[in-house]
């Protein structure tokens, strides 16, 4: 099929309307089924074209995204280093892996709703999903390189574009979105997605592994520390700890479990 009958149509999931949400839980909630919803088409999707079966048209589906609209003084306070914006407006951020992300989405979207005495919209936003993207962490799919297929992927499915993957929001150069909203977070979903990727590629481990903090270093006698660090920790009931994953999302449960040694 040639580009131009790509063009003619996009195949996309059903794009319900905005809901508003007091409760930090349910607006939560209500991101992840979007983001899931929206992952599983293009994987779907995917995994058909894969197989040979050519879509009939482009295919595409959005990251959801949390607006809030504020309009008065009144009830912002300056002194708040987080948890509110700065002045009246509407404001919009694109949201990836709300899984990961929950408990701070709780906490940021509580605090948004108890400082400004507004409900947050939650629902598809206009930023595509690439392809890279949502199929990330699926064994059974990968993106085959430039050439492979009869057709340029980029005509069929969104890929990463990094001319918006960008961090235009923290180094303060005048972001909005499309519509004229001002940022809500300091960085958009692509660009999360994208240190995702790079955290996976880097250490050949599932981003969902990672705790808050991350320590990189080139010398393995400091791996080889850390790792008896964590079998001593995992021999200890109390200490909170119930796993240790290593390369390749190998993981043990124990002080004396055995990590395979992944190939090279």
């Amino acid at each position: 099929m040639p580009a131009s009958g790509f063009a003619r149509k996009i195949l996309t999931p059903a794009s319900p309307g905005h809901e508003a949400f007091d409760d930090a839980r349910a607006a939560v909630d209500r991101l992840t089924e979007l983001y899931d919803e929206a992952r599983a088409f293009l994987r779907t999707q995917f995994a058909r074209t894969m197989a040979g079966e050519l879509p009939q048209g482009r295919v595409r589906a959005f990251y959801p995204e949390i607006r809030v609209t504020v309009t008065s003084h009144a009830q912002i306070d300056s002194r708040l280093s987080f948890g509110h914006v700065a002045g009246p407006g509407s404001y919009a951020t694109t949201i990836t892996r709300p899984d990961l992300f929950r408990n701070y989405l709780i906490q940021q979207i509580g605090l948004l709703v108890e400082n400004h005495g507004v409900p947050v919209l939650v629902g598809p936003s206009v930023t595509p999903i690439p392809v890279h993207f949502a199929i990330a962490g699926d064994d059974g799919l990968s993106v085959p390189h430039d050439g492979a297929m009869d057709f340029p992927l980029r005509d069929v499915f969104d890929v990463p574009d990094l001319d918006t993957t960008n961090d235009d929001i923290v180094n303060g150069v005048g972001f909005r979105y499309e519509d004229g909203a001002l940022p809500l977070a300091p960085f958009t979903a692509q660009r999360v997605d994208y240190s995702l990727a790079r955290l996976a590629h880097y250490t050949a481990t599932d981003p969902g592994h990672f705790q808050n903090h991350v320590l990189f270093t080139n010398y393995q006698f400091y791996v080889e520390e850390f790792e008896q660090y964590a079998r001593k920790v995992l021999g200890d009931p109390d200490s909170g700890y119930t796993a240790f994953v290593g390369t390749a999302n190998a993981t043990i449960t124990s002080a004396d479990g055995v990590l395979p040694v992944p190939d090279k």
